[in-house]
């Protein structure tokens, strides 16, 4: 298996220092990038929408990962399913990508017809010996987390995905996903390499130069800071600040409320992390003035004070609060292209212009979103430069960024590049 792969890969992957970041042809190349398909996006699990996406009988909605379709449907029980989107004939795609409606899934070219089952129910003018139960759709393996649904593309994916499902499925009940809906929904074509995505996400180091909008509600202090860097007063208000943390957190906890930091990031093949996080000002969400977006609030949520919910995964990151969440995925088009797609999701009761206004609801991720774009951009215009070399992570504010490129190449290896 090994010689299989190109070495030069792996000459990449062992020039690779410690505490610094990857070197230029592991976000620019495409064998790299096609390698990053086939080990992180086809062979671990990968989070790609909700149950809410789909949330009546032939409700379906196709997600494209490279060179694979896939289709989430609720089926005729009102059971969801993940199937390819593969034509069991002659390889044809039966449904375009994006949301539809159907109440069998019919192949466009020759009329093959499945049940939302996957069964197939109809092939015309293949004679009466054809048997018809062998060439049912190809039932992908997925887990659906408390409606927030992740899948595998391989025969033996990670066994660890149960250490992710028991961690958030106490944290995410209270909000009852299941039941809420897609208020909003919003695609950006990021000009950058996936992984650059990923690691502008998990750090806030750029935050307070780059985020006036999410700095009313979010704390850049909690992603980390230098304290010899601050003055005392200042340091001092760090120091009380995590103080609070703590007790908060502890408080939390004791009204059966888990919050404490669960990092999953090293060492594990399923790379997560979830926290409750404090929101700063008014403390109710993630908006221009830290207030909540919609009075009706989620699932069974009865209060307004339990901060942001946050949940990483190595293609996803997400933020539940009181009467809103966002949920926000990443695609890998090509080396130096990456869909964001974000969602807004509100109590499947809510309406808007009653409960929720749709532009307090979106403004802040809508804006943060753009300008990571363009940081993105910036990035991969710069390793694109033959300037470019791995520069040093900040131990204070860019620990998780090193966490993460270790863990790529470790799966890089394990996978035999």
């Amino acid at each position: 298996m090994l010689n299989k792969f190109p070495s030069s890969i792996t000459t990449l992957l062992d020039a690779r220092r410690d505490g610094h970041s990857l070197p230029s042809g592991l976000y620019t190349r495409e064998d790299v990038f096609q390698a990053d398909l086939d080990v992180f996006f086809a062979k671990h699990w990968i989070y790609i929408g909700l149950e809410c996406d789909v949330p009546e009988p032939g409700d379906a909605v196709v997600i494209d990962v490279g060179n694979n379709s896939l289709i989430i449907l609720r089926d005729d029980d009102n059971e969801i399913r993940v199937v390819r989107n593969v034509c069991r004939h002659r390889g044809s795609r039966l449904l375009n990508e994006g949301p539809t409606v159907v109440s069998k899934l019919v192949c466009p070219y020759h009329q093959w017809t499945y049940e939302l089952s996957g069964e197939l129910s109809y092939a015309p003018h293949m004679g009466k010996d054809f048997d018809k139960s062998c060439k049912s759709l190809k039932a992908v393996n997925f887990k659906s987390i408390a409606g927030l649904i992740y899948v595998c593309l391989s025969d033996n994916p990670p066994e660890d995905i149960v250490d992710l499902e028991q961690v958030m499925l106490d944290r995410l009940a209270p909000y009852d996903l299941r039941n809420a809906k897609i208020a909003h929904q919003v695609d950006v074509i990021e000009k950058g390499n996936w992984k650059l995505t990923i690691e502008n996400n998990r750090e806030c180091y750029h935050c307070s130069g780059n985020h006036p909008e999410l700095c009313v509600s979010f704390i850049d202090l909690d992603f980390g800071y230098d304290p010899e860097s601050l003055s005392p007063e200042d340091r001092e208000e760090a120091e009380a600040h995590f103080a609070m943390y703590d007790e908060r957190t502890k408080k939390w906890e004791a009204e059966g409320f888990p919050s404490a930091t669960v990092e999953r990031t090293k060492n594990v093949v399923t790379n997560f992390r979830s926290q409750r996080l404090i929101i700063s000002g008014a403390g109710e969400s993630q908006t221009e003035d830290a207030t909540a977006a919609s009075s009706k609030l989620l699932g069974h949520m009865t209060r307004k004070d339990l901060g942001d919910m946050h949940l990483w995964g190595h293609n996803s990151w997400n933020h539940f609060m009181g009467d809103h969440a966002v949920t926000s995925i990443a695609i890998p088009l090509s080396a130096d292209t990456t869909l964001v797609r974000t969602k807004w999701l509100v109590h499947k009761d809510a309406v808007e212009g009653v409960d929720y206004d749709l532009d307090k609801l979106t403004h802040v991720w809508i804006e943060t979103t753009e300008q990571d774009a363009e940081l993105v951009a910036r990035s991969h215009a710069g390793i694109l430069d033959s300037a470019y070399e791995p520069g040093p992570y900040s131990k204070f504010t860019e620990g998780a960024l090193d966490d993460f490129a270790t863990w790529y190449v470790d799966r890089m290896r394990a996978n035999g590049y």
